[in-house]
């Protein structure tokens, strides 16, 4: 009798939990709509790696100090992979300690960028790559020389015999290996990018509020696209000239054309809570003050200390899943690896 009680008392508690989790799954269910189609803003997709052996190279390269004169200054040492891709410094520090010309703009979602750098002088990552390698105030070498560097070191050699299929080593693979490394760089999954997936619970209603706000007043103009940005170049400073002591200008580095001074690459608003300071300058400190220069300068709107905390919530959830993996292990230097020289060399004293 007391066994047939317990089977009874067992069968209507599993019924039970059954139940709840049917439950559960309607209410999960019930929250999910159609997706949002027709926002200026679409979702991260996921990276899909065709060759991972050409990452996994990349990866290690991104990480390696010895690209650089010093044998101290990585990719990773401005695009910090662990603080959104940057290095949270108003203008990153160079070889010997030199102190940069621009705020390091963020290596997430970089392949969805129109160009790369802030007057977009580099038209993709694989060129981007090569950049800093060889300007005597980032990582001071040259590409001669980081070539020969890694020629030397026998772990290195043969990674490259395994990816690209021959024993010479040479600027355009090492490029192209960082390059494909980072194109995997992308930070899907964002409470924002459930929301356009039709997940009706995923942000709160600040948020939807901040977004709204975003959108009427004209933000999405210019940040707009997977990336929230980054497609497009545009003058800083439209209704009201923006002031600060940067020497940058903009587009017109490159074009050499007046009319583009002081445009710059629109900046991806993906991760931007993570990725201060703000602007080409590094001048804003906070999110806050952010939207508060770029509400006045850009639209001549004065948002209120309400709208701007709104919008200051929309935008950080763009916040995305952030890369993870397993830090590389590099290959050790060789014999006639060429010693780092972090430092100048002094008069040895008589």
């Amino acid at each position: 009798m007391k066994h047939k009680i317990f089977t009874l008392v067992l069968t209507a508690l599993v019924a039970a939990l059954v139940g709840c989790g049917q439950k559960a799954d309607s209410a999960k269910t019930a929250t999910l709509g159609k997706p949002m189609t027709d926002e200026p803003i679409q979702p991260i997709n996921a990276a899909n790696v065709s060759n991972p052996a050409l990452v996994q190279l990349g990866m290690q390269l991104y990480f390696d100090p010895r690209l650089s004169k010093s044998g101290f200054i990585s990719c990773n040492s401005c695009h910090n992979l662990s603080m959104g891709g940057t290095d949270n410094l108003k203008t990153s520090i160079g070889h010997k300690w030199n102190q940069g010309p621009i705020n390091a703009p963020t290596v997430l979602n970089s392949s969805l960028n129109v160009a790369q750098f802030w007057d977009g002088r580099a038209a993709d990552l694989k060129e981007q790559a090569g950049g800093p390698i060889a300007n005597p105030g980032e990582m001071g070498f040259t590409h001669e020389l980081a070539v020969k560097t890694l020629a030397t070191i026998p772990g290195y050699v043969e990674e490259f015999k395994k990816v690209f299929g021959t024993d010479k080593i040479t600027i355009d693979e090492v490029t192209k290996a960082i390059a494909a490394f980072e194109e995997t760089l992308v930070t899907p999954n964002s409470r924002f990018d459930q929301w356009l997936k039709g997940d009706k619970n995923a942000l709160t209603a600040q948020e939807l509020q901040g977004y709204e706000l975003f959108k009427n007043s004209g933000c999405v103009a210019c940040h707009n696209g997977p990336a929230v940005g980054g497609n497009s170049f545009q003058k800083m400073g439209v209704v009201e000239r923006y002031k600060g002591d940067s020497k940058a200008e903009g587009r017109a580095a490159v074009t050499g054309k007046d009319a583009d001074r002081f445009n710059f690459k629109v900046p991806t608003l993906r991760n931007i809570e993570m990725t201060y300071p703000y602007f080409h300058d590094g001048e804003a400190k906070t999110l806050s003050q952010a939207v508060e220069i770029m509400g006045r300068i850009q639209l001549g709107r004065n948002f209120s200390k309400e709208e701007n905390a709104d919008i200051v919530a929309f935008l950080k959830s763009l916040t995305g899943d952030q890369p993870s993996f397993k830090l590389p292990q590099l290959p050790p230097s060789g014999p006639d690896t060429p010693s780092p020289q972090p430092f100048d060399a002094k008069p040895v004293k008589k």
